[in-house]
């Protein structure tokens, strides 16, 4: 059974950003809205095919994943992102509303990419993605709304005009400033606790994407801003501090960047994250539950070797 459903006022109106964050009866009642696109992520068409929201657009991981980059998974150029986004009609003015049927973290990989194109306040996650939409028995479509479908007319083409937000990409220089005692900024760890204690940067603290929801991807309505900001605080992580999340190669990192920036967090995501900080820089690491080595220093960190 799903969580009970959070609405949009009263509880959301506690985070910093509840604009962030739509509920499936806004959405039902916003279907229609010339200017609300909704997006069905996915690297799968045939998960669109078999049922959508209605109106949804397919967007495939592919048109802002890339997946040939050595790092494996990283931005596409903004000029590619441009083009794959006005393919589907967003315009500078579009609403933005993102699901998702693949692995959750994917829908915070959309934020983030949209973020970094300077069109982050005009996205949403669907609280309880299509999960929560089937749950309530509401519509699910299986005609196309996206251009090269035959039974449904082209969609119009979008016209954007990118405003980059770099700052949002931390790269590996970053995550090495951030790793030092000194440093201000807190590294956040968004793996399972197991991947974790295997081995993470210096001083990361971590916060696993699947405490931020209700039963991770079979439920993944968020927790109270309240609740949120308890898991955040008791990893030791000050509300004005800011963060850079990282993972495995970007993707639970992007789900945790998401919640950092709902609550208010100056946030940043680690693109390389583990597989370039270890498998390709060979990079240290830190064993066990604690942030650093017992008694400071660097004497316990070692690269993870490739599986």
């Amino acid at each position: 059974m799903l969580a009970a459903s959070v609405p949009s006022t009263g509880v959301r109106a506690q985070a910093a950003h509840p604009e962030m964050v739509v509920s499936t009866e806004w959405l039902a009642q916003h279907l229609k809205e010339p200017k609300v696109v909704i997006l069905h992520v996915s690297d799968k068409r045939s998960e669109y095919d078999a049922g959508h929201i209605p109106g949804a657009r397919f967007l495939d991981t592919k048109a802002f994943i890339d997946h040939d980059n050595p790092l494996n998974t990283e931005l596409p150029s903004p000029e590619q992102l441009k083009d794959a986004f006005e393919e589907l009609g967003i315009s500078n003015d579009t609403r933005i509303v993102i699901y998702t049927t693949t692995w959750y973290p994917v829908a915070g990989r959309a934020y983030f990419t949209l973020d970094y194109m300077g069109l982050g306040g005009n996205a949403s996650l669907l609280d309880g993605s299509i999960q929560r939409w089937r749950s309530e028995n509401r519509a699910i479509s299986k005609s196309s709304s996206n251009s090269n479908a035959n039974d449904a007319p082209p969609v119009a083409r979008g016209s954007l005009t990118l405003h980059v937000h770099p700052e949002v990409r931390a790269h590996l220089e970053a995550a090495k400033q951030a790793s030092e005692p000194t440093s201000a900024t807190r590294l956040v760890d968004s793996r399972p606790e197991k991947r974790y204690k295997d081995g993470h940067i210096a001083g990361a603290a971590h916060i696993f994407w699947e405490e931020t929801v209700a039963n991770g991807s079979k439920d993944p309505t968020l927790l109270s801003p309240e609740k949120l900001r308890e898991i955040f605080a008791a990893q030791g992580i000050k509300p004005d501090q800011p963060l850079i999340t990282y993972c495995e190669v970007g993707l639970q990192a992007s789900h945790v960047y998401f919640i950092a920036k709902y609550l208010g967090y100056n946030a940043a995501m680690f693109d390389g994250s583990i597989h370039q900080w270890s498998h390709m820089e060979m990079l240290g690491l830190v064993p066990g539950e604690t942030p650093r080595c017992p008694g400071g220093g660097h004497a316990c960190e070692k690269p993870e070797k490739m599986q």
